[in-house]
């Protein structure tokens, strides 16, 4: 069975607002984050997402070369992409398939197919239902050493309890943690 990872940038209050990245995401960039997050996105085989993180990064990455960003573009752009939304009639990005009815059915059926990892990217409201039905594997967190005291946030109220596994934990440059846990 293929693994789901639910990946998210925040803050160390659990903030992971887009609109906010200036405060706590920019200042904190370094090599080392780069390369976990380039070694994140190339590990995976199959990328989930949001409408709304969909329409976030199809844009940019779209239009960039194979090569550029040490392949993650390529990886981004040729890897299969699945877009949960009801709203959506097309998703013009290659290799992008909409899943309009029956998420956790289409996301459990996904799992079950051959292949490697799926990766949640961002998509914060599904992760959220995914985490409810019980189909994420893990979590990797790159958690920033800043406090923001408001801000959309990755783990909300209503989640049900569960005690996770630590696998690993690294510090990277200017303070940023990469945390990973095994459900």
């Amino acid at each position: 069975m293929r693994k789901l990872v639910a990946s998210a940038w925040i803050t160390l209050d659990n903030v992971f607002d887009a609109a906010l990245m200036p405060q706590w995401f920019f200042p904190f960039d370094s090599e080392s984050r780069q390369a976990a997050i380039r070694d994140s996105v190339l590990g995976a085989d199959t990328i989930l997402m949001g409408r709304t993180t969909y329409e976030m990064l199809m844009p940019y990455w779209s239009v960039l070369k194979d090569e550029e960003m040490g392949g993650v573009a390529g990886k981004l752009n040729h890897s299969p992409k699945w877009v949960v939304s009801s709203s959506l009639t097309v998703a013009p990005w290659e290799n992008s398939t909409i899943i309009r009815d029956d998420v956790a059915g289409a996301v459990a059926k996904l799992k079950e197919e051959p292949g490697g990892e799926i990766r949640i990217e961002g998509s914060g409201v599904l992760a959220r239902y995914l985490m409810k039905a019980g189909l994420v594997d893990e979590y990797r967190l790159l958690v920033h050493p800043f406090v923001m005291g408001t801000g959309k946030r990755y783990f909300e109220e209503g989640l049900p309890a569960r005690g996770l596994r630590l696998d690993s934990c690294e510090q990277l440059d200017k303070g940023v943690l990469r945390l990973i846990y095994g459900v």
